[in-house]
């Protein structure tokens, strides 16, 4: 009897987490990280970041199929992502969740290169990321 029981709980259970993860919406993350000091090219990349998330894609946040998150990777309550995504210090990753998988894209040496001396550029090709990896 006690096995029977077991076996019902660990079956119950088995379905509860598997009904959470179906249930979880495929969504897009842009996580832009940074430290407590930053530098002028540092504060264009989170400034060209949200002027794309907030002007190219308001419907999509809206809708809930892109989130756009600021990260103090100063702060002990982030260092979780922080590991999760390897990062040390200013960086931006472009995040795609889809049927619970994940595949993350580290976009800092591009954003590095741009956001301040070429933002049109910068704001381009982070527009074309996120767009491809809504669909």
């Amino acid at each position: 009897m006690l096995a029977l029981c077991l076996g019902l709980t660990m079956s119950i259970g088995g379905n509860a987490k598997s009904n959470v993860s179906k249930a979880q919406k495929d969504v897009v993350e842009v996580l832009y990280f940074h430290g407590k000091q930053r530098c002028a090219t540092c504060m264009a990349i989170e400034r060209e970041t949200k002027t794309v998330v907030n002007k190219q894609f308001a419907n999509a946040i809206k809708g809930g199929k892109l989130k756009f998150r600021i990260i103090d990777i100063s702060k002990a309550e982030n260092e979780a992502i922080a590991d999760k995504y390897e990062i040390t210090w200013s960086s931006l990753v472009v995040v795609k969740h889809k049927n619970g998988k994940e595949q993350a894209e580290n976009m800092t040496k591009f954003a590095f290169a741009n956001a301040r001396s070429k933002p049109d550029v910068f704001r381009s090709e982070l527009t074309k990321k996120i767009n491809g990896l809504l669909k």
